[in-house]
Parts: structure tokens; sequence; C-alpha cells
């Protein structure tokens, strides 16, 4: 019984059934809208692609910020955050939350929160663990902090070597629903090499199809 309660947070990112009685979000916090999430940045080419892509169409999207990349980058991370995007946390490393030890989470969790509100100014309230995967002291430590966790409930598959710009755009627009959240990414740092350019091209249909779904664009956390 033990084993399962400490593995239910982890099988929650496979397993959507499993989120909620956890207390894990995959919509927008009102059920409205349609949420993009961009994971595993700053990027020097990847980020300023999708600001740019979506300063064009004149929409807000939510910004998990890797805490290292953060420090090597701070003034990419103020950029997004002076467009209005909102800033989440992605953890100060992108390592899996399982092989973490508490006390070794906690201290990544704290210098995240410090490094990425130092360079942008803002306090983020959204955590999302690497690869989507919560530990149970992830789960624990993210509540603590007053932190909603935040998955998803659409994804492009960007990451992968055989993406294309159409295969993200019609993974990540399929079935679109009110208060659905996307995952996208603006890095390839953990990823394959140069994944954040099919991401930009895929942009716009993105930004596109969502809007015919008759939804405003939102920011993950907020109510439209």
């Amino acid at each position: 019984m033990a084993m399962t309660s400490y593995l239910l947070p982890g099988l929650a990112g496979a397993w959507p059934a499993l989120r909620r009685p956890l207390g894990i979000e995959d919509h927008t916090a009102d059920g409205r809208g349609y949420a993009l999430t961009f994971d595993d940045g700053p990027h020097a080419q990847g980020t300023p692609a999708m600001l740019e892509a979506l300063g064009a169409a004149g929409v807000h999207a939510t910004f998990f910020l890797v805490g290292e990349q953060v420090e090597r980058r701070p003034s990419l991370a103020a950029e997004i955050a002076a467009a209005g995007h909102e800033i989440a946390v992605h953890g100060y490393r992108h390592t899996l939350l399982l092989r973490r030890t508490p006390w070794e989470l906690a201290d990544d969790l704290a210098r995240a929160a410090d490094v990425i509100g130092e360079a942008t100014g803002i306090e983020a309230t959204t955590y999302r663990p690497p690869y989507g995967v919560f530990s149970t002291a992830g789960l624990m430590l993210a509540r603590r902090r007053g932190w909603l966790p935040l998955l998803w409930s659409r994804w492009g598959r960007d990451w992968t070597t055989r993406a294309t710009p159409a295969s993200i755009a019609r993974r990540a627009t399929r079935g679109l629903s009110a208060g659905d959240v996307v995952l996208l990414h603006d890095a390839d740092f953990y990823s394959s090499s140069g994944s954040w350019a099919k991401t930009a091209a895929a942009l716009p249909a993105i930004i596109d199809a969502a809007r015919a779904v008759g939804e405003p664009l939102v920011s993950a956390s907020q109510s439209t």
C-alpha cells in the first residue's frame, strides 16, 4: 500500500484519471479558453521565435522556465515576462523527480524560485515537473509553496525526432475542447536537436485552430 501511494503521483502523467484525486490540474483555471504552454526554456533561438509568433497573433501563453537556463539567459526570461506571458516553474535542473531525494528536491525548487523570480520580477505560482512526472515529495513541496501543480490535456509531441510542423499542429489541436492545456517546447536542451524550430513553424496553425474552436487563448492558471 505504501509503495502504491508513493508511485501514484508519478503515474498521473500517463493516467489522467489519477490527476484530479491527487490535486493535479490539467485544464485552465475555470475550464474555459485554451492555454498554450512552453517547457524547458529560455532558449536563445527558440524562445524569441515563440515570442514573435505569439506577439504577431496577439495572444499570451505560459512559459515553464528551467532555473539553470534562466541563469544563463536572465534577460530573455525578463523579456518573456515583459511581453505579458505567464511565468511558471519547471525546476532548477531538468531531472526526473523520482531520482531526487526530498532534500535535494526542496533545494532545487527553492533555487528555481529564486532564480526565476530575480530574473523576471515575478513570483511564479504554477509548477510542472520535468517530463510531467511528479513524485510524492515534489507534489507535497509544491503544495507547501502554494503552487498550482499543472500538467496538460493536449500535446504536440514536438520533442521527438520524427515530429514535423504538420504533425505537431495536428496532435496539439485534435479534439480541442474548452479548458484544454497544450504542451509545447521552446527549447531543445532536453529533446531532439532543433525541435524548437518545428514548434515555431507549427505555432500559427495551432493558434488558428484554437481560435476556430471559439474559445480565447489564456494563461494556463488564469481565468478567462
